[in-house]
């Protein structure tokens, strides 16, 4: 692949080193921008960029990483020789064995010119990566807009463990046989399998019923629920790669090449309005971080679903429109953690979801190959040496922890200890006075 493309690429995403003033009456210190930082991943208002990727593997040596941008992702100007809306952008890829750490095992280079076509929603672009067997990888994505002059970046993990894991499907839609690249269906949505490790006469298709618990305060020091119980039922399929098929049925599909073999290819039924929050049946589910248990058998055996949430609302935030407010950002926040943390269940369910509703996205996002920290700035801690002020940051921290899952890549849990000081019980105060929660309030701490 080398060959095949300019990979020869210094760090254009790095840029120069810029510096931030911090406080000072005389005179002032300086602090460097943190370029481990990554929490404009979980921040939609940073990065304007958010393609999807994908990897699927042809072989013992080959893997594909598809990138799919949608129109939003793009900017199109006319400013060319052509007067055609184009895009611009630059992708430099790195390919990261895990058990070697640093070292790069591949690395590529796209610049790409995207004409814009009306008739399409998305463009996909492949990249072949140069991988070995019995290896896990992690693939570092670097996106530069080059007419907006705008950065992004991505780490896509995958494996080339063994021929029977997600990685070696591919989902298509049925009629249209695009590529998807998330295995959550819609409703009578019909879909393509295909097994690229080879031939197979049987898909094994088991059905787990939804994953409904949400986990524990992090307050308390108690172990994340998770998906622990036997399939329902188990369908033996006449394989195909295009037999139709379609999941009614809400819950958890793994799609494996052995009766005996629990692993393979998941499809998510997460239910009519998923992602979003469209009824005040389902709307009321996420305020259990919010509400007593008293309070959310309440509401969730209220005659009149609407007008209990109305009230809810009402109670927090004193008057319409502050409660208005309440329901954009909370609701806002539980869409977005559908989007970034959905594993087998809804994002909003996950631990990484409770914190990102009830404290925001993070200020510092740093992570690792096992797993991510999300620190929440502080009041500032300020000092005085003679003369000179010194404004110190300090961060609350919540550390995840990746788990290995048959159903899912994105499963993370929450390390807790009793150290770990979680304003908890501030925050849901904070909110259910109206007031949206944010841990450098130096009024709430």
């Amino acid at each position: 692949m080398k060959n095949s493309v300019n990979f020869r690429m210094g760090w254009l995403f790095l840029g120069s080193v810029l510096f931030a003033s911090i406080f000072s009456s005389c005179k002032s210190t300086q602090q460097s921008a943190d370029y481990k930082d990554l929490s404009y991943l979980y921040n939609p208002t940073k990065s304007p960029i958010n393609p999807l990727y994908n990897i699927i593997n042809q072989s013992d040596e080959s893997s594909v990483l598809s990138v799919r941008f949608a129109n939003s992702d793009l900017f199109f100007s006319e400013a060319n020789p052509q007067g055609v809306p184009t895009a611009m952008v630059m992708l430099n890829i790195k390919l990261f064995n895990m058990k070697e750490r640093k070292n790069i095992v591949d690395t590529a280079t796209l610049n790409l010119e995207i004409v814009k076509d009306n008739a399409k929603q998305d463009y996909v672009y492949d990249i072949p990566l140069k991988v070995e067997k019995g290896n896990e990888y992690v693939v570092e994505v670097k996106i530069l807009d080059r007419l907006r002059l705008i950065t992004a970046q991505a780490f896509v993990q995958f494996n080339t463990l063994s021929e029977n894991n997600r990685y070696n499907f591919r989902a298509n839609t049925h009629f249209e046989k695009h590529q998807l690249f998330t295995p959550i269906l819609r409703i009578d949505e019909y879909v393509n399998l295909v097994y690229t490790r080879g031939h197979i006469d049987t898909l094994y298709v088991s059905f787990y019923k939804p994953f409904k618990e949400v986990p524990d305060p992090p307050s308390m020091l108690l172990p994340e629920k998770i998906l622990d119980y036997e399939p329902r039922q188990v369908v033996a399929l006449p394989y195909s790669d295009t037999l139709p098929m379609m999941f009614p049925k809400e819950g958890i599909y793994l799609c494996s090449i052995d009766r005996n073999i629990k692993d393979g290819f998941t499809f998510l039924n997460l239910g009519p309005t998923y992602p979003k929050f469209t009824t005040p049946e389902v709307m009321i589910e996420p305020l259990v971080y919010l509400s007593s248990q008293d309070e959310m058998t309440a509401l969730l055996a209220a005659p009149k679903p609407k007008a209990a949430l109305d009230d809810f609302w009402i109670k927090c935030g004193g008057n319409v429109d502050k409660s208005r407010e309440l329901i954009r950002i909370f609701y806002t926040r539980v869409v977005y953690s559908n989007y970034y943390f959905t594993s087998y269940k809804e994002g909003w369910r996950s631990e990484r979801g409770m914190i990102y509703i009830i404290y925001g996205p993070p200020d510092k996002v740093y992570k690792t190959a096992d797993g991510e920290s999300w620190g929440y700035k502080k009041p500032n801690v300020r000092s005085k040496w003679g003369s000179r002020f010194n404004v110190t940051d300090s961060y609350l921290f919540f550390n995840f922890k990746k788990r290995e899952n048959i159903f899912s890549n994105n499963d993370f849990y929450l390390s807790r200890s009793e150290s770990l000081v979680t304003f908890w019980d501030k925050a849901i105060a904070s909110w259910r006075k109206g007031i949206v929660f944010r841990v450098d309030n130096p009024k709430d701490l």
